[in-house]
């Protein structure tokens, strides 16, 4: 049985607010807006949470339905699959159409779509594949819950499941495409010499950030001050950077504070943060699947070192009693959602984070909820 008790629970940059990055394109939501079942997804403003934390303003972006999934994951792997069936044509700038795609590429004998999950990223790689008359392939750790996997077969995806951790599992996934002449690898992650469908899907995310945009001009403000993001391999909270370090932002706008959140159980962005260096984790057992990563994406780290203020994690009970307080206010957020709030719990009840964070009684702070309930449910 692994200790965790020795690992660090948190970790401060006071410099993250002037680290500048690449942003997305900013085509990607016009991509997304034309797809099929696209809709803005809630942003829910909680006083209640607000009057506890002791800031001015709490929203919770619910992202517990995406184009008919539980969970956000849809952004990425559309536009990522996009992009990387481009590429395979003789016009990749052409503005391709997926009906456009599924003809050249779809249907018997067509292309099959190859990842590794802990359950959302492989159930939106097969719910693509679907949309584009694809085969899908999804290798999974054993120990997920059932439901996830039943979500992954309801694609029409073939699964794969894997007795080993999550990083084992994308190795295993990785060879199986390699062997197959016919298979594209579609992995949210990155690592060295497979990096550019990764890069592609933490674009996709950014589709999250311009509607949250939106939202808050909507509400009167002219931005967060806090964002709070899960992290697994560290790709959504990427493109959380990307969008509010972007070097395309204007100077006077806002420059919120950037918070992640982990599982004590796989911490391994808080980890190599505290290390200067990328390390990898012994990834333990989670409710938190989704977060069940051992390794940093490759691509993540550098925009991750320089520009994330805070990075902590938490225990299953501090996640499991912020799925029940979310609940209670009426928010559909599985544990890894849920994560956002235990996190900002855990970082706000230590001073030095809160001070480094530049919090105050007036602060405007964004919790990103990344799956429902149905996407990932509380077991034990």
């Amino acid at each position: 049985m692994t200790d965790y008790s020795e690992r660090p629970t948190w970790y401060v940059n006071a410099a993250a607010r002037e680290f500048r990055t690449e942003p997305a394109p900013v085509e990607v939501l016009d991509f997304h807006r034309r797809l099929p079942g696209y809709e803005v997804t809630a942003l829910r403003e909680s006083p209640g949470l607000a009057d506890s934390l002791g800031v001015g303003r709490v929203f919770v972006k619910e992202e517990a339905r995406r184009f008919g999934l539980p969970a956000f994951k849809m952004v990425g792997a559309s536009w990522a699959i996009h992009k990387a069936l481009a590429e395979r044509t003789e016009d990749p700038d052409f503005d391709w159409t997926f009906e456009d795609l599924a003809e050249r590429f779809g249907g018997p004998g067509g292309l099959k779509l190859v990842c590794a999950t802990d359950g959302n990223h492989g159930r939106a790689v097969a719910h693509t594949a679907k949309l584009l008359d694809l085969a899908a392939h999804v290798f999974v750790p054993a120990e997920i819950g059932q439901r996830a996997k039943e979500g992954i077969l309801s694609e029409g995806a073939e699964l794969t499941e894997v007795n080993a951790p999550y990083d084992d599992v994308v190795i295993q996934a990785t060879a199986a495409a390699d062997s197959d002449p016919d298979a594209m690898m579609v992995q949210d992650t990155a690592w060295e010499g497979y990096e550019r469908i990764p890069g592609w899907i933490v674009e996709g995310y950014s589709t999250i950030f311009r509607e949250l945009d939106s939202q808050l001009a909507e509400a009167g403000l002219e931005g967060p001050d806090v964002v709070v993001t899960p992290c697994g391999v560290g790709s959504l909270i990427q493109a959380t950077a990307a969008h509010y370090r972007g070097n395309d932002r204007d100077p006077t706008a806002v420059k919120p504070s950037l918070l992640s959140v982990e599982p004590v159980e796989a911490a391994c962005l808080l980890e190599s943060l505290k290390a200067n260096r990328p390390v990898a984790v012994q990834t333990g057992r989670t409710r938190m699947a989704g977060l069940n990563c051992g390794k940093v994406s490759t691509i993540a780290w550098p925009v991750l070192h320089g520009g994330i203020d805070a990075a902590v994690s938490i225990t299953e009970d501090q996640d499991l009693a912020a799925v029940e307080e979310l609940e209670v206010l009426g928010i559909d957020s599985g544990p890894c959602g849920a994560a956002s709030l235990a996190g900002l719990e855990t970082a706000f009840a230590d001073p030095a984070v809160r001070e480094v964070m530049g919090v105050t009684a007036r602060s405007v702070v964004v919790l990103l909820s990344t799956e429902s309930r149905e996407a990932n449910p509380v077991e034990g």
